[in-house]
């Protein structure tokens, strides 16, 4: 363990507002994009740009449980595009008439045409059998590895490259694909590369599925259900 440095901390301070004003930029406009890949390759300078400010975020303990599996192979893509296909035949036999007719209807992934694809797992045993802040919600690791998701997400908007996450696979056949030990959890599959065009909403609002829903109906005040303040 590295010993405690006293003298650590240095002045805090809120950003300037053009700083202010691009960091919420990049969270507004964030996209889950998922058929306005180009194919241009990503340059390697930017992917690690995009991994350097996912493995800066915070994680319970500071276990940083994750791996970033980059997979730049069109077999190994084509073989988790038909995991998804046989997952989301399934998911859509999941909704029912109108729901079911509209599900089939979306564009779900760009695992083929996005010229690179990120796995993203957690391993829950890296911290050892007991870790700082993990000791009464065993989830927190996993949490932990969304935040570095996220991370890449809001990083990769400003480098203007697109992100999509697909989630809709059983994990046993990503393990299989990729060689993923058993005790690792797979958290996200990312689909990457440059864009050139944006929703100016999410997807999935701007084509009816779901709209976003009011702030003010989300927000409790000193318990459960009171809004008032």
């Amino acid at each position: 363990m590295r010993p405690f440095v006293e003298d650590a901390l240095s002045e805090a301070s809120g950003f300037s507002p053009a700083e202010r004003e691009a960091v919420y930029h990049v969270i507004m406009t964030r996209r889950d994009v998922r058929s306005q890949f180009l194919p241009d390759p990503l340059p390697d300078d930017v992917v690690a740009r995009l991994l350097t400010a996912a493995h800066h975020a915070p994680s319970v303990g500071f276990m940083q449980p994750w791996n970033f599996i980059l997979v730049k192979s069109e077999s190994v893509r084509a073989r988790v595009r038909d995991a998804f296909a046989k997952a989301n035949e399934e998911a859509a036999l999941m909704f029912d008439g109108e729901r079911r007719q509209a599900y089939r209807s979306l564009k779900l992934e760009g695992i083929v045409e996005a010229p690179l694809g990120i796995c993203v797992t957690c391993d829950p045993t890296r911290g050892g059998s007991v870790v700082l802040g993990r000791t009464h919600n065993p989830r927190m690791d996993s949490y932990s590895t969304v935040c570095a998701i996220q991370n890449l997400w809001l990083a990769a908007r400003a480098e203007g490259v697109g992100i999509g996450w697909v989630s809709i696979f059983r994990e046993g056949d990503l393990k299989t694909i990729l060689g993923i030990p058993e005790h690792i959890e797979v958290v996200a599959w990312l689909c990457a590369g440059f864009v050139d065009r944006l929703y100016d909403e999410p997807e999935l609002s701007v084509k009816g599925w779901r709209q976003r829903l009011p702030l003010e109906e989300l927000v409790f005040h000193d318990g459960w259900g009171r809004n008032d303040p």
